[in-house]
């Protein structure tokens, strides 16, 4: 997962460090806000009040109007001052109004009734107003500041924690692809979630592991048990009078069943990892028109762009062999062979796969699909097998008018 990917768990959780830093930023911001402001007000007050007192002073002595302060009447003084005005119950009591018309006019109007007139003062209130201006322009600088270091900080801190989930996702991988001995561990010191997750993940390995190692123990016990009675049963069958029909069926099905302890022989070669492929240049086309050649019962064969390749070439026959023969019992004629430089498809125009074996790939002792007919599903288990020792890839496909396809690509794809 690379750092600068937005879906990335640091990413996530330095978003969500942001979000927590600019509520409460906006909390904080709003409160210093709101009391500059108020403060402000309180201060403008006080100054319209005390040059409104020094005004009346001023006229009471002299009985002109002071040079601060404007004489009006009644009617000339404006409305909302006007209303505070006529709320006064006593007398040493000022209206007072704040004037704001942003974004240049900002005023704190106070006013007194001196005889049948009224003595109003202003105060511009435009420096505390540019003040509060000046602290919000701060405090957004500083929240910004603020989020340009906390948000890599917070990513850079969560690189622990994406390591060991790393860690943890690449022991899955290489279980999944068949390592069973893999094992996430519990490195560092930390008792937290994660290693409890570890700690399940390698208990749960350890159970698949020993359930697998079981049954491989099982079926390769039963193959090697089961092989002394079948010669037995080989030989005896080979004593059996030829053009009898029990005599057939006898030999049909003790053939049948020592196919199935060799498949199962194979199976648990595979399943152990001991088998190995030895390389040689092979012309393709020539051995894949070979192996149809001797099996037979496949309707058409198109090797002309075939390449030499450097394979094992018993089991690219052993693969090729597997997929014919699952096309002929399961699918339908006609059943085509075509190689195209390194690759080989066998595709046959029955029912096609069936969806399971398209989603989880083959498995052995089940076919899934009954319009395919019966059978114990080790033939393309064991192709497959075979193709991973190849280091090649084998993909199963539907076409689109119907059929299966199944496309051995020789190369190094593990």
């Amino acid at each position: 997962m690379g750092f600068l990917n937005p879906r990335a768990l640091r990413w996530k959780i330095a978003a969500l460090t942001a979000a927590a830093c600019c509520a409460v930023a906006t909390v904080i911001g709003l409160l210093v806000h709101q009391s500059t402001q108020d403060h402000g007000q309180r201060a403008g007050r006080d100054r319209a009040a005390t040059q409104l007192h020094a005004a009346e002073q001023e006229y009471a002595r002299t009985g002109e109007r002071p040079a601060a302060a404007d004489l009006m009447t009644r009617g000339e003084v404006p409305g909302p001052l006007a209303r505070d005005l006529a709320g006064l119950s006593r007398s040493g009591e000022y209206a007072l109004w704040y004037d704001e018309k942003p974004p240049n006019w900002y005023w704190m109007w106070a006013a007194v009734p001196v005889g049948d007139k009224v003595l109003v003062v202003r105060t511009d209130m435009s420096a505390e107003v540019r003040g509060l201006q000046l602290l919000d322009r701060s405090i957004i600088k500083a929240v910004l500041a603020a989020l340009a270091v906390t948000v890599p900080l917070a990513a850079l801190a969560t690189e622990p924690i994406n390591r060991r989930l790393r860690h943890g996702a690449r022991t899955a991988r290489r279980i999944a692809d068949g390592d069973l001995d893999a094992r996430i561990g519990h490195p560092g010191r930390a008792r937290d979630e994660i290693t409890e997750i570890s700690t399940a993940m390698d208990v749960m390995a350890a159970a698949l592991q020993q359930r697998l190692e079981s049954e491989r123990r099982f079926t390769a016990d039963v193959a090697h048990e089961l092989r002394t009675p079948l010669m037995g049963l080989v030989t005896a069958a080979g004593l059996l009078p030829d053009h009898d029909e029990a005599a057939d069926l006898v030999r049909t099905e003790v053939s049948t069943l020592r196919g199935l302890t060799e498949d199962l022989l194979e199976i648990s070669r595979l399943d152990a990892g001991v088998e190995h492929a030895r390389l040689d240049e092979v012309p393709l086309g020539e051995l894949v028109t070979d192996v149809v050649r001797r099996l037979g019962g496949v309707d058409e064969v198109s090797a002309r762009d075939a390449h030499v390749v450097r394979t094992d070439p018993r089991r690219v026959e052993r693969v090729l062999t597997n997929l014919i023969t699952n096309a002929q019992r399961h699918g339908a004629a006609p059943v085509q062979v075509t190689v195209t430089g390194t690759r080989i498809a066998v595709r046959d125009h029955g029912p096609g796969f069936p969806a399971d074996l398209l989603d989880h790939g083959p498995q052995r002792f089940r076919t899934e699909a009954a319009e395919r007919g019966r059978g114990h599903g080790l033939g393309l288990t064991i192709a497959l097998g075979q193709a991973t020792v190849l280091g090649a890839r084998l993909t199963f496909a539907n076409a689109a008018d119907g059929g299966a396809i199944a496309t051995l690509e020789l190369g190094h794809f593990t």
